[in-house]
């Protein structure tokens, strides 16, 4: 299977399925020299893992992360970094009534007509769960980006909306919740909305919004390697994502040009930032920021019909552990990816000897 690989320097490989041994993955091209903190790394985890409210799935994984090389007495050796996660809560049972039917809305179809087999555990490498091994890749770049901050939150659950602009809120009141919303007042709206969804055997999607700052000027490239276009594969590439918009987005094509346009300071600062931090592909040393949409996840609670891999139409209900609403877990892997581009880019930067 191709398509397990992220970044051109500084890039992630990844392996592992939802309900196999283990997770893992091996990083490539990260710089020598660097003393890792390990408490943050596992603090990355604990943030994205299953388990942790009342408003998530109840699996329980600790999900400790193992390193195997490129680490020698917690400093980076400039070789390899491989990793696993090991599954310790696995309830393949779960799954059993799904063996020889189609979830609507998840990949199980698609993945069987591709490659004629399936892992129907708990969707087995199309599973969220492989994210984890992203946010283990993200929680080191970002100590390679230790000058820059990346911060994301939830800016919506279904129809509730934080109605302030990101400069008016205080990220460090984002882990204050378990909606990762930094606006309390809000935050609490969206926790009543998804238990309520929750009790009602349905699922609700959302937004998160991410806000990198300290980006010096200069990473991206021109034509296809756009800053601004591989943020948005790599949050397109998560698990449930259905949307992606940087800067003005889709506001922005209701704006006449005069009202659109981010005019300079004396300084080569500009007076708005319609342009989300990137201007031409590039970063311009505003701060860059975007927002994803989720959807509502897909196994719910409630009968539907679905597909058996004999053509019959069949009735199905969702059973097992599953999230009401996938967005509070999505932080930190929108996070996780932000940092990944980013340090991916700031490495390319250095092979043409700039100084950023």
């Amino acid at each position: 299977m191709a398509g397990n690989s992220f970044g051109t320097i500084f890039k992630l490989t990844t392996f592992g399925e939802s309900h196999g041994e283990a997770l893992g993955g091996i990083i490539d091209g990260c710089p020598p020299g660097i003393t890792l903190d390990f408490e943050a790394i596992q603090l990355e985890m604990d943030r994205r893992k299953p388990g942790q409210s009342a408003i998530v799935t109840q699996r329980k994984e600790a999900d400790e992360v193992q390193f195997l090389s490129g680490i020698f007495e917690g400093i980076t050796t400039g070789t390899p970094i491989g990793f696993i996660i090991p599954n310790t809560n696995q309830k393949s049972a779960d799954y059993s009534q799904i063996k020889d039917t189609y979830r609507p809305s998840h990949a199980d179809y698609v993945y069987e007509k591709k490659y004629g087999i399936r892992d129907y555990r708990g969707g087995g490498r199309s599973s969220a769960r492989e994210t984890a091994c992203r946010v283990v890749a993200g929680a080191i770049a970002k100590q390679i980006l230790s000058t820059i901050k990346i911060n994301a939150f939830v800016s919506s659950v279904g129809e509730i909306f934080v109605d302030k602009p990101y400069q008016e809120l205080d990220f460090t009141k984002t882990e204050s919740n378990p909606v990762r919303c930094p606006d309390e007042a809000t935050a609490l709206k969206m926790e009543e909305h998804i238990k309520e969804i929750r009790k009602q055997g349905d699922t609700v999607g959302g937004t998160v919004t991410c806000v990198i700052q300290n980006v010096p000027m200069g990473l991206g490239e021109p034509v296809f390697d756009k800053l601004h276009a591989e943020l948005g594969k790599a949050m397109l590439s998560i698990n449930a994502v259905k949307g992606f918009e940087y800067g003005s987005g889709f506001c922005g094509a209701l704006m006449k040009g005069s009202d659109h346009n981010d005019l300079y300071n004396a300084d080569g600062t500009t007076q708005s930032n319609l342009s989300g931090g990137i201007q031409g592909g590039i970063s311009n040393g505003m701060d860059i920021y975007f927002r994803v949409a989720f959807k509502p996840v897909a196994t719910i609670m409630q009968k539907q019909e679905s597909l058996d891999n004999q053509g019959n139409l069949i009735e199905l209900q969702g059973k097992g552990r599953h999230d009401p609403c996938v967005v509070p877990r999505a932080v930190p892997i929108v996070e996780a990816m932000a940092a990944l581009v980013i340090a991916d880019f700031y490495l390319i930067n250095r092979t043409y000897n700039r100084t950023i």
